[in-house]
């Protein structure tokens, strides 16, 4: 199957347009994971070996997880499973469904490696979202892959009003996932990223965590942020975010920062308006997880994200201080078989350092200066 998609899924997704490519690919693993044989497929060629690692108190087969953004509706558990993700990102989702902002709304770029987005949390909203969540559940059998929900705000909710908003969504889906996601951080829903900022923060987290302990507790709460922040921005988000009791933190979501242009083409796709991921993103996304790491002396989960596509690119997150990772623009563009290669690379990488387990990774680099 990893033969097959370079000679005809890459080739036939490059000339679709992203949303429509994005809207077919999960059309098509929607219908894989429902046939038996076709997810055995799935798993002898595309699943790693195993990489077990901890991270907010789980025990996974390996760090690599799927951002969010990917499944929105959190339709493609399984398919996810097969693949072999040590974690997923479902979502984000809203209180109400939503359609989002107006297409074109997702173009990429294979010279950047990148993908800009202004989707503007398009999704069926978190009653559905948990019903969907609640038929999947109920066919996995021994489950190993943990799932966190992202959580957003509806474009109709005042900022003054947004803990609400996430409150419901996390309570219709706290049933049905492992852990949750704060979304404060998306530059697609306006007035967003002001939610990032000190009391607004603090309250959001304060009502998401104590929604959490009276649904019955037990399920980590993390915060999603931006990029685009200076360190003293970090430094409130870090010091909010543990107060209130965060279990950890998710760095980064998408830039509204852009590469050089290389040509006309590139100049043209770096002009949209939107969130960029990829490859441009790299470099800014590990400078944060470093900072993270250091203020917090290593004592905080971080799951990095952000222009991973090799397994170099990944342990770099982790020997900066990432617990685990997540992708998403690399399976655009290098299809699953990504998933394979970072994790099995990630295990060589292991084995050059003199390293037994992944936990000891992490944080590496800084230990060495």
């Amino acid at each position: 199957m990893g033969l097959l998609w370079n000679l005809l899924g890459r080739p036939v997704i490059a000339v679709q347009d992203s949303e429509k490519a994005h809207s077919r690919t999960m059309f098509s693993l929607k219908l894989i994971q429902r046939i038996p044989p076709l997810r055995g497929m799935l798993k002898l060629s595309y699943r790693a070996k195993e990489l077990p690692c901890s991270i907010i108190e789980w025990n996974l087969r390996n760090p690599l997880g799927l951002a969010a953004g990917m499944d929105k509706k959190a339709e493609n558990v399984m398919a996810w499973d097969s693949l072999g993700f040590g974690f997923i990102e479902v979502g984000g989702f809203t209180a109400t469904p939503q359609s989002g902002n107006e297409k074109p709304r997702m173009f990429r770029n294979s010279a950047h490696g990148a993908l800009i987005n202004r989707m503007g949390f398009n999704n069926p909203g978190s009653k559905a979202a948990a019903e969907t969540l609640a038929a999947v559940q109920a066919r996995r059998k021994n489950p190993t892959m943990k799932i966190l929900a992202n959580l957003g705000r509806s474009k109709s909710t005042a900022n003054e009003d947004a803990a609400d908003d996430y409150c419901v969504s996390l309570a219709r889906l706290w049933k049905h996932v492992d852990g949750f996601v704060v979304n404060v951080s998306s530059p697609n829903t306006q007035g967003l990223r002001e939610l990032q900022e000190g009391a607004a923060l603090k309250s959001l987290l304060d009502s998401c965590i104590s929604k959490e302990k009276e649904c019955g507790g037990g399920k980590p709460v993390l915060v999603k942020i931006s990029p685009d922040l200076n360190d003293e921005q970090l430094d409130m988000i870090i010091d909010t975010s543990r107060e209130a009791g965060c279990a950890g933190i998710v760095a980064t979501n998408t830039t509204l920062e852009r590469p050089q242009p290389l040509n006309k083409k590139s100049a043209a796709f770096i002009s949209q308006n939107g969130g960029l991921s990829g490859s441009p993103l790299k470099h800014r996304s590990t400078e944060v997880i470093r900072y993270i790491h250091q203020r917090t002396d290593g004592e905080w989960p971080i799951i990095g994200v952000g222009g991973i596509s090799t397994a170099s690119d990944a342990w770099e997150k982790i020997i900066n201080g990432a617990s685990s990772v997540q992708i998403y623009s690399s399976l655009v563009f290098k299809g699953p078989g990504v998933i394979k290669e970072i994790v099995n690379g990630l295990t060589r990488k292991l084995k050059e350092n003199g390293l037994q387990s992944l936990n000891e990774a992490v944080g590496l680099a800084l230990g060495e200066e």
